[in-house]
C-alpha cells in the first residue's frame, strides 16, 4: 500500500482548487462575451451604423482585459499538474494530455492569430475580414474550453483506454471514444452556454449602471436588447444542457448526483429536493434523519435520473454498502475487489522482475478480473468514498435557483427595453446590476458541484485524489499555495480596477 501524506493531499487539493476558481471567474465570461463582440460587430456590417461600431469596439476592449488575465491564471493550472500531481501525469499523461495538447495547438493558436486582427486590425484590413476575425476570435475561445472539457470529462467517465500493467498507466486506444463521450459532451454544452449567460449578466449589468448615471443611454438601451436576447436563448439552452448532464451524472457518477440531492436511502418514485437544510452531523449508515428541513417535488428525481416516473434512483448508503435488491455492488464489495486487483498487479510485476513468465501470466489473469475495481484498493473505508455531500448539496441547489432566475431577468429587460419603458422602471435596475454578480455566483457553484462531487476521485472508480499528487513536502505546498494566493489576488484587484476604470471612461474612450 502507498503510504500517503494526509496533509499534503488536502494541501495539494485546496491548491488546485483555489487556483481553479480564480480562472473560472475570467473563462465563462471570456466564452460568451467572444460571441456578443461578435453580434455587436456583425450588426455594424450590416447597418453602417458607426455607434454600433463604438459599441462593438467598447464590449472588445473588456473582453481584451478579461481574455489577458484568463490566460495567466490558466497557464498556472496546466502547469501545476507536472508540479503537485506527477502520479496522475505519470498514470494518465498519455490520455490526458492529447486535447490539451490539441487545445493549445489549434485552438489557442487560431484564437491569438485572429486576436491580434481583433484588436489591431480596424483600418488595416476590410470590415468584412475584420468581422471574420472577432467571430474566429469566438469560435477558437470556445473550442480552447471543448478541448479542456473533454480532458475534465474522461476523468468524470473513463473511456477509451486500457491499463498497461508493466508500465503502472493508461493508454489510449481510441482518440473518437474519448472525445465523443457523453459526459464531455454534456460538460462542453452545459459549461459553455452558461458562459454565454454570463457574459450576457455581465453586459446587462454594465449597461444598466449607465442607465442608473443617465450616461450612454442610447448605447446602454442597444446592448441590452443584444445581451437580453443571446442571454434568453443560452439559459432556457442552460436548462436543457443542465438536465442531459444530471442525467449522465446519474448513470455515470451516482454518488455525486446522492450527494447533490441529499439521497442517503435509495427510492423508488425518488422527489427532488426544491429546498432543504442538510442535517451536516448525519452520516452513511446511521438513523439520523438527512434533512433538518426539506420541500420535495415527487417524482422528479427519478424522471432526471432514468427517464422513467416510479424508477429506483440509489442513495449513499445503496452505494456504499450495496443493495442485492437492486443489484448495486457497495463499495465496500468493491475495495475487496481493488485490494485484490493491487496484490496481484504487485505479483506480475514481481514475476516479471525475476523472469518468472508463467506466474507473471497467472498474476495478470487474476488482475484482470478485477482491474475495474482497482481504484478503490486504495480507499481505506468505504465512506471515503462519499464526497462532502453538504457541499454538494448546497453548491448544486444555489447554482440550481439562480439559473432558473436568468431567463425571468432577460425577459423582463428585452420587454421593457423593446417597450421603451427601461429608464421608467427604476426598481428594475438595480437587479439588472447585481445579475453580473449572480452570474458568478452561479458559476462558481456549478464548479464546486462537479468537482467537489465526484470526490475522492481524480480518474472516476480508477485513481483517487491521494493516489495522484507529486511526493513534496507539505510545506513546499503551501510556500507555493501562499504565492499562488498573492499573485492570483492581484490579478483579480487589476483586473477590476481596470474594468471599472474602463466602464468609468466609457465607450467613447475605448
Amino acid at each position: 500500500m502507498i503510504d500517503v501524506d494526509p496533509s499534503l493531499v488536502n494541501w495539494s487539493r485546496a491548491m488546485f482548487a483555489f487556483t481553479a476558481m480564480y480562472h473560472w471567474i475570467f473563462v465563462p465570461l471570456t466564452l460568451g462575451l467572444s460571441f456578443l463582440c461578435a453580434f455587436f460587430e456583425t450588426i455594424y456590417l450590416k447597418t453602417g451604423d458607426e455607434q454600433w461600431k463604438t459599441i462593438t469596439k467598447f464590449w472588445m476592449t473588456l473582453f481584451g482585459i478579461n481574455f489577458a488575465i484568463g490566460v495567466a491564471t490558466g497557464i498556472i493550472l496546466e502547469f501545476e499538474f507536472g508540479t503537485n500531481w506527477s502520479n496522475y501525469s505519470w498514470m494518465v499523461g498519455d490520455i490526458f494530455g492529447a486535447p490539451l495538447a490539441i487545445e493549445g495547438i489549434f485552438a489557442f493558436f487560431m484564437e491569438a492569430t485572429f486576436f491580434a486582427v481583433m484588436f489591431f486590425g480596424w483600418d488595416r484590413v476590410s470590415k468584412g475580414f475584420h468581422c471574420f476575425s472577432t467571430w474566429m476570435v469566438a469560435v477558437g475561445s470556445n473550442l480552447s474550453a471543448v478541448w479542456i472539457l473533454v480532458a475534465n470529462g474522461w476523468m468524470q467517465n473513463p473511456v477509451g483506454m486500457a491499463f498497461n500493467p508493466e508500465q503502472a498507466r493508461f493508454e489510449m486506444q481510441n482518440f473518437a471514444e474519448v472525445v465523443f463521450n457523453p459526459v464531455a459532451i454534456s460538460k462542453m454544452t452545459h459549461t459553455s452556454s452558461s458562459g454565454f449567460v454570463m457574459a450576457s449578466a455581465f453586459v446587462l449589468s454594465v449597461s444598466c449602471w449607465y442607465l442608473f448615471k443617465k450616461q450612454h443611454v442610447e448605447m446602454a438601451k442597444k446592448s441590452i436588447v443584444v445581451a437580453s436576447v443571446f442571454g434568453l436563448v443560452a439559459s432556457c439552452f442552460v436548462g436543457f444542457t443542465g438536465d442531459e448532464a444530471a442525467y449522465e451524472v446519474a448513470q455515470k457518477q451516482p454518488m455525486k448526483l446522492a450527494a447533490m440531492e441529499g439521497l442517503y436511502t435509495g427510492e423508488r418514485g425518488a422527489g427532488i429536493v426544491a429546498m432543504g437544510i442538510i442535517n451536516d452531523a448525519k452520516d452513511p449508515g446511521d438513523l439520523q434523519d438527512a434533512f433538518l428541513l426539506e420541500v420535495k417535488i415527487p417524482q422528479v428525481l427519478s424522471l432526471l435520473a432514468n427517464r422513467e416516473f416510479g424508477s429506483f434512483v440509489p442513495g449513499i448508503d445503496d452505494l456504499v454498502w450495496g443493495n442485492e435488491e437492486e443489484n448495486i455492488m457497495g463499495v465496500n464489495t468493491m475495495m475487496e475487489k481493488g485490494k485484490y486487483a493491487l496484490t496481484d498487479l504487485a505479483a506480475f510485476k514481481k514475476a516479471k522482475k525475476v523472469g518468472d513468465e508463467e506466474a507473471a501470466e497467472a498474476a495478470l489473469t487474476r488482475f484482470n478480473v478485477n482491474q475495474k475495481y482497482m481504484g478503490y484498493g486504495y480507499l481505506d473505508t468505504p465512506e471515503e468514498a462519499v464526497p462532502p455531500v453538504n457541499i454538494v448539496f448546497n453548491s448544486f441547489h444555489i447554482m440550481a435557483v439562480l439559473g432558473s432566475l436568468f431567463p425571468v431577468i432577460f425577459g423582463a429587460f428585452l420587454f421593457f427595453t423593446l417597450k421603451g419603458q427601461v429608464t421608467e422602471k427604476r426598481w428594475l435596475l438595480p437587479i439588472g446590476l447585481s445579475t453580473a454578480f449572480l452570474g458568478l455566483l452561479a458559476q462558481q457553484a456549478g464548479w464546486v458541484t462537479a468537482e467537489v462531487g465526484r470526490q475522492p476521485w481524480a480518474i472516476q472508480g480508477l485513481m483517487p485524489v491521494k493516489i495522484a499528487t507529486t511526493n513534496l513536502s507539505t510545506m513546499s505546498v503551501q510556500i507555493t499555495f501562499a504565492m499562488f494566493a498573492v499573485v492570483f489576488t492581484m490579478l483579480l484587484i487589476a483586473e477590476i480596477f481596470i474594468m471599472l476604470r474602463q466602464i468609468s471612461t466609457g465607450p467613447e474612450g475605448h
